[in-house]
C-alpha cells in the first residue's frame, strides 16, 4: 500500500520562560543608598531656605493687614538706586576679567603644558602657591599699587588685579596636557605656527574645560564685593553687589523688604541664566572634570 507521507517538522522544545529583567538603568536601593538620599535632600532644602527666605521677603508687602504679594518692594528698591548702571558696570568687569583671564591663562597654560624652558617647574609652583593663598592677603598691597596708577574708583582698578588666575592657569594647562600628541605633529606638518596650534588644536580640544571655568569666573566676579567696596566710590563705577549698601544707611537702619528685593534684582540674571540653561551648564562641568 502505497501513500504520501507528510514531512512534519520536528517540534522546537519549548523555550524557557523569559526571565524578568530588570529596566535598564535601574538599581535596587541599598539602606546605605537611601541614607545619603535623606541627607542630600535635607542639605539642599538647608541650603536654599535662605534663598526662599529672601524671595518671600522681597515679594511680601506689608500693608497692616498681614501683607499681601505683589512687586512693590521690588520696583521701590529699583528707583531707590540706579540699578541700570549698577548692571552695565558689573557686565563690562565680569565680561572683561573673564575674557582677559581666558586669553592669560590659555596663553600660561600652553607654555607649561607643552614647551621647555629653564625654570619651568619652578614658575609652575609659584602658580601653585597662589592658590594657597586668600586673595585678601594682597589687598592692602594691591590698593597701593592701584592707588600709586591713578586707578581708583575707575572699573580698571576693580578689575586689573583679577586678569590673571592661578586656577585658569593650573585648570587649562591639565587640560592641555590631555590633547592628543598625533593632533599637534600634524598642525605642525600643515605648517601652522604655534599660536596657530594654540587656537586651531588645543582651544577647540579643551573647550569645554574653557566653558566651565568661564561660567565659574563669571559667577564668582559677578558676586564679588569687597574689593569693589574698597576701590569704587561712585555710582558711576560701582557693580550691583556693592549698590547693595544704599539700602544699609546708617542713620536709617536697614530696611529689610528693600534688602531683599535689591538681593532679589542682583541675582536673578544669574538665576535667571541658569535656570534656562542649566543642561548645558552641568554637561559643560561633567566634560571638564569640575565637581
Amino acid at each position: 500500500m502505497t501513500g504520501t507521507a507528510t514531512l512534519v517538522p520536528p517540534a522546537k522544545p519549548s523555550a524557557a520562560p523569559a526571565r524578568a529583567r530588570k529596566p535598564r538603568g535601574e538599581r535596587i536601593l541599598t539602606a546605605a543608598d537611601r541614607t545619603e538620599m535623606v541627607v542630600a535632600w535635607i542639605a539642599g532644602l538647608l541650603w536654599i531656605s535662605p534663598l526662599v527666605y529672601v524671595f518671600y521677603r522681597a515679594f511680601l508687602v506689608e500693608d497692616g493687614a498681614g501683607g499681601h504679594f505683589g512687586l512693590e518692594n521690588i520696583t521701590s528698591a529699583w528707583e531707590r538706586a540706579p540699578f541700570g548702571q549698577y548692571y552695565l558696570n558689573t557686565t563690562l568687569l565680569v565680561t572683561g576679567i573673564t575674557l582677559a583671564q581666558l586669553v592669560i591663562g590659555a596663553l600660561a597654560a600652553y607654555a607649561f603644558a607643552r614647551f621647555t624652558f629653564p625654570g619651568k617647574n619652578v614658575l609652575f609652583i609659584f602658580v601653585l602657591v597662589q592658590l594657597m593663598i586668600f586673595p585678601e592677603v594682597f589687598m592692602s598691597e594691591n590698593y597701593r599699587t592701584i592707588a600709586g596708577m591713578g586707578l581708583l574708583d575707575t572699573l580698571a582698578g576693580i578689575g586689573l588685579p583679577y586678569i590673571a588666575s592661578a586656577f585658569c592657569i593650573f585648570y587649562l594647562r591639565q587640560a592641555f596636557m590631555g590633547v592628543p600628541g598625533e593632533l599637534v605633529e600634524a598642525a605642525k606638518i600643515e605648517g601652522a605656527s604655534r599660536l596657530e596650534i594654540l587656537w586651531k588644536v588645543f582651544v577647540p580640544a579643551a573647550k569645554p574645560s574653557l566653558i566651565a571655568y568661564a561660567l565659574v569666573s563669571v559667577s564668582t566676579q559677578w558676586n564679588n564685593f569687597l574689593w569693589p567696596l574698597i576701590v569704587a566710590s561712585s555710582d558711576t563705577t560701582r557693580p550691583i553687589t556693592v549698590g547693595l549698601v544704599r539700602f544699609l544707611a546708617p542713620e536709617t537702619g536697614m530696611d529689610f523688604p528693600k534688602m531683599a528685593a535689591g538681593t532679589v534684582i542682583v541675582i536673578a540674571p544669574l538665576l535667571a541664566a541658569f535656570l534656562i540653561g542649566q543642561r548645558g551648564f552641568i554637561n559643560s562641568f561633567l566634560r571638564s572634570g569640575i565637581k
